[in-house]
């Protein structure tokens, strides 16, 4: 018999030994174990910075949910409590208008007429200020500032009950704002006044002013040419049109 020529690297599946035959077997179940695993893999990984914009994504929409629910369940405010929060901010960028110092108190009295100079003066301001706050504390809220004008109302208005000293009280300060003061005036002397009086200026400066003290801009600096027709200093200049038509 004519027995064939194997071809190199092949061998028939009669030459192939048992344990052979069970590795190979082995191996093709991994593999077709590990294929599908490999494509359950296929979705590319998130960028590093995908998780923190996320986070900030889902913070503002959180804070801007919050900050509509506050503004539809915040009530409206009154105009005492709205006059407390524009005199706690006053003069002051950082703060928040909840609470108020000792200083805004006084000017909220004094430029709410609370301070009448007679019943109420400034130290009666501070000593109700130094007894509502607490004893480590700078400032007061909303409601230590309604006792303290309870306390100021019984001595501004002592001719009325209680209640009533305590209204006349909200309406002095109810849509009320800080008074804000003029602009500081320069103190007058008489060097600075001397200097400053165009009536006693000579030579060149002089001619830069007319009489009233007013300046004449370009007119007293530079000597402009008259070209009226008239000679310089006649009194009655202007007036050689109003005589020809009037005589005609």
């Amino acid at each position: 018999m004519i027995r064939r020529a194997e071809t190199p690297g092949r061998c028939p599946q009669k030459g192939v030994s048992r344990g052979l035959r069970t590795k190979l077997s082995h191996s093709n179940m991994a593999d077709s174990k590990a294929k599908p695993a490999k494509a359950a893999n296929r979705t590319p990984p998130k960028s590093p910075g995908d998780p923190a914009r996320d986070k900030a994504t889902k913070r503002l929409s959180l804070e801007s949910e919050g900050a509509s629910e506050g503004a539809a369940a915040a009530p409206e405010l009154s105009a005492l409590e709205e006059a407390f929060r524009r005199f706690a901010v006053h003069g002051d960028t950082r703060a928040t208008g909840k609470e108020m110092h000792g200083k805004n108190w006084s000017k909220l009295c004094k430029d709410c007429h609370v301070i009448d100079g007679k019943n109420v003066t400034i130290t009666d301001v501070d000593i109700v200020f130094s007894k509502i706050k607490g004893k480590s504390c700078r400032t007061i809220t909303f409601e230590q500032f309604q006792e303290a004008l309870e306390e100021l109302a019984k001595k501004r208005f002592k001719d009325k009950s209680s209640e009533e000293a305590v209204r006349e009280v909200h309406r002095l300060i109810e849509g009320r704002a800080p008074v804000i003061s003029g602009v500081t005036k320069a103190v007058s002397s008489p060097t600075v006044s001397r200097l400053t009086d165009t009536t006693k200026f000579t030579g060149s400066h002089k001619e830069r002013f007319d009489p009233s003290g007013k300046g004449k801009g370009k007119a007293g600096r530079v000597d402009l040419v008259d070209e009226s027709g008239y000679v310089p200093g006649y009194k009655h200049a202007g007036t050689y049109d109003q005589k020809v038509q009037g005589g005609k």
